[in-house]
């Protein structure tokens, strides 16, 4: 018995979180596992949400600024350098098939009404779109962030239940048998956290930073509408 609690007592000491994973129950393991694949899975979703929103919030600034300085035709040429920018989407869907139709034609105005109502339904639709594509994988962060604490926490039980069962086997319920088999089953619950607090923390920032491009999206929208009701109103004004 002495040297089975010293063997315990020096695998304390020594804190090898790498041999008690190893040295788990295949329960534990198997949720360590699937601990460590979400906390990559997050991971990957967090640095391109980050490059994403930050290159569609810097491309919609600089499209802005050329949507209102410059010419209609020359915000439809920029919005396709600024194919990042959910604005520069938006209005490539409305203005890009307005400028196909007034070529066609040979008329810069007026508009049918028929084609106006379809050309704001399409910015309209256009701008759902952008909205859906920024907020692909923030469903993930939100999954991992509330869900890996309870995995782990799952596994911490499976970890302690098999602990004990181990004491009952050796008969001893001192430090140095105790020990090592709670920490192998805390692991658990410390890999859980691991996961999800940082996916907890950038998917509030995320959907923050989503929330502003949103109401952009939304008013611009609106904006390109009011464009197109002003354009095909024009014959009226001239009277």
């Amino acid at each position: 018995m002495g040297i089975l609690e010293t063997d315990l007592g020096g695998r304390l000491a020594s804190l090898d979180l790498l041999a008690l994973v190893f040295e788990a129950s295949w329960i534990v393991q198997a949720v360590l596992l699937l601990l460590a694949v979400l906390s990559v899975f997050s991971w990957a979703v967090i640095f391109y949400k980050s490059r994403e929103l930050r290159a569609a919030e810097q491309d919609s600034e600089a499209f802005l600024e050329m949507y209102h300085e410059g010419s209609l035709e020359d915000a439809w040429k920029a919005s396709r350098d600024l194919e990042r920018s959910p604005l520069a989407a938006v209005f490539e869907a409305a203005f890009g098939d307005l400028l196909r139709v007034q070529r066609e034609t040979g008329r810069a105005a007026p508009l049918e009404a028929g084609l106006t109502g379809s050309l704001a339904s399409r910015a309209q639709w256009a701008a759902a779109r952008e909205v859906r594509r920024l907020e692909s994988g923030l469903t993930l962060l939100a999954t991992v962030g509330s869900a890996a604490p309870f995995i782990g926490l799952f596994g911490t039980v499976i970890g302690i239940i098999d602990a004990f069962q181990g004491i009952g086997r050796a008969g001893s319920a001192s430090l140095a048998v105790v020990a090592p088999g709670i920490a192998e089953a805390l692991i658990a619950t410390a890999v859980g956290l691991f996961a999800a607090i940082p996916a907890t923390i950038f998917y509030n920032d995320f959907v923050g930073r989503m929330r502003g491009l949103n109401d952009s999206i939304q008013l611009f929208a609106a904006e390109c509408e009011a464009q197109l009701q002003r354009l095909a109103a024009a014959p009226a004004e001239e009277e």
